[in-house]
């Protein structure tokens, strides 16, 4: 008997990288992204042959299940986030080609060209959108992403929500005026990556002055550490606070090393002691200054990053002292 169209295993991985992309946007965490397209997988697999056969469209119905599975998740994250130990950031990707050719996005058998594989290159990935996302209720999130940024139409939304087209497209609508609401004027990336660079220069010469020039007096920082390692458990707010606070934490952290990367699809800093990466920081700019900086120190959430530190093998532990309280 001959396999049906589109359900044959290679065809129903090609699936994986746009499930994944609309996973990690809708939850703000590639583990649990992946961990929402693995059951949906699951799910396929289990149903008998004959019912998979009678699927016309096995893509479509995986990215259903998948969405529906976000939204379980969704509403299960807000509960588990009011225990989480200080602030809660989402969870930070390296640059697009680096995280897909390695371990976390599908192996060598992902095709970074893909039309569908654009995580970290567009507005919607950014951490500052990803943000905004977390204030959204789960049915707003999902109705808002499947439709404005993946053009679902609201008919296709509603059958994963479980709402009617005329609510997705209301939730949708409200998803909409929130990202307006929080939408800055955007910086070109040249200008991001020369003004992250001179804020990572001035931090390293411990030079106060330089890092209040370079942020906006309003400026906000938030670190998430998660109750694992230590960090500031409330929002630093001030430019003239975050830069005393950086600069004190550098002098108690001796070798820790800052590095340019791409984070989320803009220009980013790295810190890493002993060659492990510790801290993750993206960067949200006001104008031509630094508006908001999100620091992700939690080890959790840096396991995307592990594969990419220069010590032993590819995600070699962290080490056992806490050299950046960041």
């Amino acid at each position: 008997m001959s396999t049906p169209a589109g359900t044959d295993p290679a065809s129903l991985l090609r699936e994986r990288p746009l499930l994944l992309n609309i996973a990690y946007r809708l939850l703000g965490s590639l583990t649990e992204a992946e961990d929402a397209v693995q059951e949906a997988y699951a799910r396929w697999y289990a149903l008998t042959p004959a019912r998979r056969a009678a699927i016309d469209s096995p893509g479509a119905w995986l990215t259903t299940v998948a969405g529906r599975v976000c939204l379980d998740l969704l509403g299960s994250a807000r509960v588990r986030r009011e225990r989480y130990v200080g602030e809660w950031v989402p969870e930070p990707l390296p640059d697009r080609a680096e995280w897909i050719g390695g371990a976390v996005g599908g192996g060598a058998s992902a095709v970074p060209d893909d039309p569908a594989d654009r995580v970290t290159l567009d507005e919607s990935v950014s951490m500052a959108f990803l943000v905004v996302l977390e204030s959204m209720t789960p049915a707003e999130r999902v109705a808002f992403v499947l439709h404005d940024v993946y053009r679902y139409p609201f008919p296709e939304v509603a059958g994963i929500v479980g709402r009617t087209p005329a609510a997705c497209r209301q939730l949708a609508s409200s998803g909409r005026r929130r990202v307006r609401a929080a939408h800055a004027p955007a910086v070109p990336v040249a200008g991001q990556a020369g003004l992250v660079r001179h804020f990572k220069e001035a931090w390293e010469a411990g030079d106060i002055k330089a890092v209040v020039g370079l942020l906006d007096p309003d400026a906000t920082m938030v670190s998430d550490g998660g109750g694992l390692v230590g960090t500031v458990l409330r929002p630093v707010v001030g430019s003239r606070r975050i830069a005393e606070y950086l600069v004190f934490i550098a002098a108690k952290a001796p070798g820790l090393t800052l590095l340019e990367r791409t984070v989320n699809g803009r220009p980013g800093l790295v810190a890493q002691h002993s060659g492990v990466t510790v801290t993750v920081a993206a960067f949200d700019l006001s104008g031509d200054r630094v508006g908001r900086i999100w620091a992700v120190r939690n080890p959790e959430k840096l396991q995307a990053w592990a594969a990419l530190d220069t010590p032993g093998t590819p995600g070699a532990p962290a080490p056992t002292t806490d050299p950046a309280g960041i």
